[in-house]
């Protein structure tokens, strides 16, 4: 059923979550077919298609400028590009309740899982509410397990009570 819904993945990957998904899915409230198929869709989106669980910072000067004008002009742009840490330290500075750019926080709790959990916030307030050890160790949300689980627990929070 996963594949005829992620045709994109690869079996290895469908694999590597599917055990994970299963367990997750029902312990988070994700059990009827609409809140399956819509978590399904968000993740195979958010990860594009079960390849990626840390985000891609590593723009151009021009796409930093076309997605993220807010933060960079043609000069800084030109000086940032190519350079994910820096970018993400840039971007999320100051927001999501990371530090300031040169705190290293924008890095640090960069996009992560199949969800790509985002900010010091999410990070902090997940650890909390849900023991997921990732505020000091925030790279446990590129693993298998927990890529799922921080996907399972973000949508429980933020998603489920608006559907």
């Amino acid at each position: 059923m996963l594949k005829k819904m992620l045709p994109q993945a690869t079996n290895a990957n469908i694999e590597k979550y599917l055990p994970y998904i299963n367990i997750y899915m029902p312990l988070y409230g994700i059990d009827t077919d609409n809140t399956v198929a819509m978590f399904i869709a968000q993740i195979g989106h958010e990860s594009i298609n079960l390849s990626a669980v840390v985000e891609n910072l590593n723009y151009s000067a021009s796409g930093l400028l076309k997605t993220f004008s807010k933060y960079f002009t043609p000069e800084t742009a030109a000086k940032y590009a190519n350079k994910p840490e820096m970018i993400a330290n840039r971007v999320y500075a100051n927001r999501m309740g990371n530090g300031d750019e040169a705190s290293g926080d924008g890095w640090r709790y960069r996009g992560r899982g199949l969800i790509q959990l985002t900010g010091k916030n999410n990070y902090s307030i997940m650890q909390l509410k849900d023991g997921i050890p990732c505020l000091d160790a925030p790279s446990i949300l590129e693993t298998p397990e927990y890529a799922v689980r921080s996907a399972c627990w973000y949508w429980k929070t933020y998603v489920a009570s608006k559907i």
